[in-house]
């Protein structure tokens, strides 16, 4: 059994939760749907916001050089030159600046996966009917290890694709997939290559490092606790050029990407905060530290949780992902619960309504899952009251519960 890593603690000996607002009657074991704001990028956004409102005549002229500012300071942290990264709201909206922006191509078929995330696939399905083509969609087991993984998806290339969409790590199935391989048989057969990296920055030290892409996409507003509708696009190829935001302002003429950083009256105070939340983690504990932190505790919660509803109900739990991710981890729960998007999303309503657990729970080729996921400010008792709570409770509403004769 993996032991229980000691929590992180604030410089003056304080619990780490403490440098956030989360309300402390509940627990919040989902750290990777909608991310966690510290106090201290709350502040700042709500500074900046005053300032836009004291003086918008003031605010609005000025505020390009600011989000340029902002952009270099994200792109130091992906390790990414400032010239290659454009902000835009979320991963979702980068993905539909890519389809916006490519050009026709009449028949041409788009290739996702069976794990990617719903809204940036069905974005896929509508750039496809634009061209009058399909989606070919790649089944990739979830056990599946890199190769097997990057064989399935290079198996539905075609000479008719024209796009790959990717996701770097998957958000209902926990996994990293093999980006780097797909990356470089793209370039190879000169097929566009969208990567899907919602969860990805604040995961790795340097994420895109060797990588070959066309366009790249991922959330602060995760990992990296920036203030939500905070997120970076990289473009590294020829296609940047094509590249414009989804709203067409007076920078429209400007090249990429400094066309992204005028969007009108826009509040771009979550752009400019950014930089303080990043700032945060390095400087309290360094990312390193934190990292190390996630997998740890990510390690022992699969553990106890999976063990727990092994012994509830009998069967296994624990789930063999092909390339797991340090921080996001999947157990199996129950037959009966979460066999799709929407029942997966009904019981994380139920959770948080009636035992005071904010989770997530997940579905993939019918099967359920609870998907758990660490933060700094996680301990790891908030993962045993999840196995001695949740799980007996969970296991009574699948009608799994097991008495002993």
């Amino acid at each position: 059994m993996t032991p229980a890593p000691r929590p992180l603690l604030l410089p003056d000996g304080r619990p780490a939760a403490e440098a956030w607002t989360l309300d402390p009657a509940m627990k919040h074991l989902n750290h990777g749907s909608f991310g966690a704001v510290p106090l201290a990028a709350q502040q700042e956004q709500q500074r900046l916001r005053e300032q836009m409102d004291r003086a918008p005549v003031v605010w609005f002229p000025a505020l390009p050089g600011r989000v340029a500012a902002a952009r270099a300071a994200v792109a130091g942290f992906l390790r990414v030159p400032a010239g290659d990264l454009a902000l835009v709201p979320n991963a979702s909206a980068g993905a539909s600046v890519v389809y916006g922006s490519l050009p026709h191509r009449p028949g041409g078929e788009v290739v996702v996966t069976d794990h990617g995330y719903g809204a940036v696939t069905m974005g896929a399905e509508r750039l496809a009917r634009r061209w009058g083509g399909t989606v070919r969609t790649a089944r990739v087991p979830l056990d599946a290890g890199p190769e097997e993984a990057a064989a399935a998806v290079l198996a539905e290339v075609t000479d008719r694709t024209g796009l790959i969409v990717l996701d770097h790590i998957t958000s209902a199935t926990a996994r990293w997939m093999p980006v780097a391989a797909v990356g470089a048989a793209a370039g190879e057969r000169g097929v566009p290559l969208l990567l899907d990296g919602a969860h990805v920055p604040g995961l790795a030290e340097d994420p895109l490092d060797g990588l070959e892409f066309d366009v790249w996409v991922g959330n602060l507003h995760k990992f990296g606790c920036a203030p939500r509708g905070t997120s970076a696009l990289v473009a590294r190829s020829e296609l940047r050029h094509r590249l414009y935001p989804l709203i067409d302002s007076w920078a429209a003429r400007e090249p990429f990407p400094e066309r992204f950083d005028t969007q009108g009256t826009t509040d771009a105070t979550g752009y400019l905060a950014a930089p303080v939340a990043l700032d945060l983690v390095e400087r309290t504990w360094g990312w390193e530290t934190a990292r190390d932190y996630l997998g740890e505790l990510a390690d022992y919660a699969e553990q106890i949780i999976g063990a727990a509803f092994s012994d509830a109900t009998g069967g296994p739990a624990a789930v063999d992902v092909g390339m797991p991710v340090n921080a996001l981890r999947l157990v199996r729960l129950p037959d009966g619960l979460a066999p799709d998007r929407i029942a997966a999303d009904a019981l994380r309503d139920r959770v948080a309504a009636e035992l005071g657990v904010e989770a997530a729970f997940t579905s993939f080729g019918g099967t359920g899952y609870f998907r758990l996921s660490t933060h700094v400010y996680n301990t790891p008792e908030d993962y045993e009251y999840f196995a001695d709570r949740c799980v007996p409770a969970l296991t009574a509403w699948a009608g799994n519960g097991r008495t002993e004769g």
